[in-house]
């Protein structure tokens, strides 16, 4: 496995942007915060200091909702605005992000440490088309007509209809392993639908969430509509989170944190919808199209550095192809080019923090301790950074915590099965119910087991296939609600019955 140099050129404008200090989004003006108190971002391939940024808390996060409540008023400019009129300022909103396509990519590959060429790829081509998709749905969101007799009112006839209304002021808080793509399906819907948002990315990677902050004041949104709070979970999330004026939570991350913010939502009731963690099985049947199988369980597991939470991290294998099929896989692991995200040889960055390598790391000691071995990889790569090898684990067996919790490192564990009642057991034996993976060439098997998985998302004969049309979520502890797709507006819309006598 070699080690990537980076020899790329950082793109001017990512470079500038990292000299400043990032401060507060509120009505569409910059600011430190309140505290004048700041914390470090680090460059996750050195370990260094990256830039600087303002530590929103929860003074700055009052100020920020009451901004959003103000706009969301029902004769401020943000409400008086036709759907259409809506619909064509998101669309703005991602023609000026395409525009600046190598820039974002850049932050993401030096604030998260994801490959460049991967950030530019995938990353900020599926934030532009998600924010195009909703800008569409903006003049869609549809009421209906019902016919009603009323048992008690003899002869008397109504008119009764129905309106989807936004659901008002959102808190929405995202992760740190898609920090663009992850603010752009939150901020897509609440947007099309007409709601205010604050938002407050993840502390570890906050920078382009701020720079898209500068293209929201630039697209020409009205004051107060979208809101940019970073901070740390703790301070600047729970105050969010709480807050009696905020109508709605949106969050992506842990299932862990998930069930703190029901905790803290319950004060004023307020809806929350949340994707959480996930445990993938991912299963390759003897039938399979061996090649194309080892190929996309790598991708599935080693993509973004296993910082995936539909990553497929448990490998199913049939028993009679297990050998050749850890194999193959080991020997992908051992060929992938680890290093900086902005070197463009790089197919595999580092992890997103010191704290995420500890994490892995200790995964990593608990599944040896066990009795697990590695066909590839199992420790930190070089003495620099917050690099971890590609690592396929074997020898597992179904109580060990590699095998059950959640690692969020680019490890898989793989088991062999027997046949298909067998490894349905197997994979439906956990707490997480994201998504799920099936190889096989009899597409009735396939079918019969998407059935049988529970699994928001199922994949077959493929792997990490999205599309802005395509709803994503989980079952079990992996959350409520659907990102994506027409059900996403159902999570910032709220249903209202008018009934008139005739």
């Amino acid at each position: 496995m070699g080690v990537a140099t980076v020899s790329a050129n950082i793109h001017p404008g990512a470079a500038s942007f990292v000299t400043k200090k990032g401060k507060i989004l509120i009505n569409n003006k910059w600011s430190d915060a309140a505290s004048g108190k700041t914390f470090a971002t680090y460059d996750p391939a050195t370990g260094e200091v990256l830039a600087h940024v303002a530590e929103g808390d929860k003074a700055d996060i009052d100020r920020a909702v009451a901004a959003a409540r103000k706009a969301f008023e029902p004769n401020s400019p943000w409400r008086k605005m036709t759907a259409s009129e809506r619909g064509r300022l998101i669309w703005k909103f991602a023609d000026l992000l395409e525009q600046n396509t190598e820039e974002f990519a850049t932050l993401e590959a030096m604030d998260n440490g994801k490959p460049l060429t991967v950030a530019r790829a995938a990353d900020v081509p599926l934030a532009v088309d998600i924010l195009r998709y909703m800008a569409g749905w903006a003049t869609k969101i549809e009421g209906n007509t019902i016919p009603i007799s009323v048992p008690y009112a003899p002869g008397a006839k109504f008119f009764v209809y129905t309106r989807r209304e936004p659901i008002g002021v959102v808190g929405q808080i995202i992760p740190w392993n898609f920090p663009l793509l992850m603010a752009a399906w939150k901020l897509a819907p609440a947007l099309a639908t007409g709601c205010t948002v604050v938002l407050k990315p993840a502390e570890q990677t906050p920078l382009s969430a701020l720079r898209l902050g500068e293209l929201v004041v630039e697209a020409g949104f009205p004051e107060g509509v979208v809101n940019i709070v970073p901070g740390f979970g703790e301070t600047a999330g729970a105050a969010l989170t709480a807050h009696p004026d905020v109508d709605k939570i949106a969050f992506t991350g842990s299932t862990e944190v998930g069930k703190l913010i029901l905790h803290a939502a319950a004060g004023n009731l307020k809806k929350v919808s949340l994707e959480l963690g996930g445990k993938s099985p991912n299963v390759i049947f003897s039938d399979a199209d061996q090649k194309g199988a080892i190929q996309g369980a790598a991708s599935a597991i080693f993509f973004n550095q296993g910082q995936c939470c539909c990553a497929g991290s448990r490998l199913y294998i049939e028993k009679s192809i297990f050998d050749n099929v850890v194999e193959g896989i080991s020997d992908q692991a051992k060929k992938i080019k680890v290093g900086p995200g902005l070197d463009p040889s790089t197919q595999m960055g580092p992890l997103v923090s010191e704290e995420q390598l500890n994490r892995v790391c200790g995964y990593l000691e608990s599944g040896f301790s066990e009795g697990a071995t590695a066909a590839a990889g199992g420790k930190k790569h070089g003495d620099k950074g917050y690099f971890v090898e590609p690592t396929v684990l074997v020898n597992t067996n179904p109580k060990m915590k590699v095998v059950q919790e959640e690692i969020f490192g680019p490890v898989v564990t793989a088991t062999p099965f027997t046949d298909v009642e067998d490894v349905v057991k197997q994979g439906n034996d956990n707490i997480y119910g994201l998504a799920a993976g099936i190889w096989t060439k009899d597409i009735s098997k396939a079918h019969r087991m998407a059935e049988l998985l529970g699994a928001g998302t199922v994949w077959i004969n493929c792997y990490n296939i999205f599309d802005a049309a395509m709803p994503f979520g989980g079952y079990k502890q992996s959350g409520w609600g659907r990102e994506m797709g027409h059900d996403a507006l159902d999570l910032y819309l709220q249903k209202k019955s008018v009934c008139t006598m005739l």
